[in-house]
């Protein structure tokens, strides 16, 4: 702003205005600034969770306003600590995760390794690599339930042609244990890219002058890998891994897309069966314990992650 343009924004101010802001010192100004974005964390993200814990020991129902709210303690945790199936559902997203974050990682790193090496085509290879991670959910989901189509889909003659099972014989989204790995392919190829941009990052921020000291040194393209290219870009690893575990710990959208949460409980991952207790059973007050023991579970995991995570950043 040239000094015209601001002597002519000071005269067009009003002079009871002016006085005010010529009265306020640095610290009033950025309260002003910082406090609508202060309340709307409040109003959008705090208060929620605050509700959400007080609903949590409560047998309170959303399709029944009107009936009474009996506070029923730790019965809801309790409940849902002891249920079978919750820990059976637990079960299937740590099947979802560990899978799906380490082909993610191992494919991500590599194809990051790769990249780095600077080729001919090799802008156009990336932005063809990122095209996955750019599509939203809905479209995945379509495009990969007509690949998994038992008449019709790629994948399913990919199978026939590797194992040698009839592809007509058998769905990739019925029983039989397929459900899993076909979602675990989904989102791999979907968020592989995004691995891939982090590593990549770590990759190009090492200094080639290491590289060219080792070489020095005589030590091997395997011995600079484990020496110098692994540690130096772990951190980016890590935190690839700790971004796809938040969000895989959630996923929903993409399986329910997929197989509707079915076959059976095959693909009823926490985050489905969460909506299901809350949206189809309406049983709010149980679900609102749920929601927080999954949000204490995803919470804890994180801050010991983070932990880790800086504790190598610092060595």
């Amino acid at each position: 702003m040239t000094d015209k343009a601001a002597a002519r924004l000071a005269r067009a101010t009003p002079e009871p205005v002016a006085k005010r802001i010529r009265g306020l010192s640095d610290r009033a100004i950025a309260w002003i600034f910082v406090a609508p974005t202060i309340f709307l964390l409040l109003s959008i993200n705090i208060f929620p969770l605050i509700w959400t814990i007080r609903l949590s020991f409560t047998n309170f129902a959303a399709n029944k306003p009107n009936a009474q709210v009996q506070w029923v303690g730790l019965r809801n945790y309790t409940r849902i600590l002891t249920d079978a199936d919750t820990w059976a559902n637990m079960q299937t997203t740590a099947h979802f995760l560990i899978w799906t974050i380490t082909f993610q990682v191992l494919i991500g790193f590599s194809l990051a390794w790769l990249i780095n090496r600077k080729f001919k085509g090799n802008d156009l290879v990336t932005t063809l690599i990122v095209i996955p991670m750019m599509l939203s959910p809905a479209v995945v989901g379509n495009f990969w339930t007509f690949l998994y189509q038992p008449q019709i889909g790629l994948v399913n003659y990919a199978v026939e042609f590797l194992t040698g099972i009839p592809a007509d014989s058998f769905s990739m989204l019925g029983p039989g244990g397929w459900a899993r790995w076909a979602i675990v392919i989904v989102d791999t190829w979907m968020w592989t890219p995004f691995v891939m941009l982090i590593c990549l990052a770590g990759l190009r921020s090492i200094p080639d002058y290491i590289y060219e000291a080792a070489e020095v040194d005589r030590a091997s393209k395997w011995r600079q890998f484990w020496t110098i290219t692994l540690p130096m870009a772990l951190p980016f690893l890590m935190l690839a891994v700790l971004f796809r575990g938040i969000e895989n710990f959630r996923m929903f959208d993409l399986v329910v897309l997929l197989t509707g949460g079915g076959p059976g409980d095959e693909t009823l991952l926490a985050s489905i069966d969460l909506k299901r207790e809350a949206f189809e059973k309406w049983r709010t007050g149980y679900s609102s314990a749920y929601a927080i023991i999954l949000f204490v579970t995803v919470f804890g995991l994180a801050s010991i992650y983070v932990k880790a995570l800086n504790k190598v950043k610092e060595r």
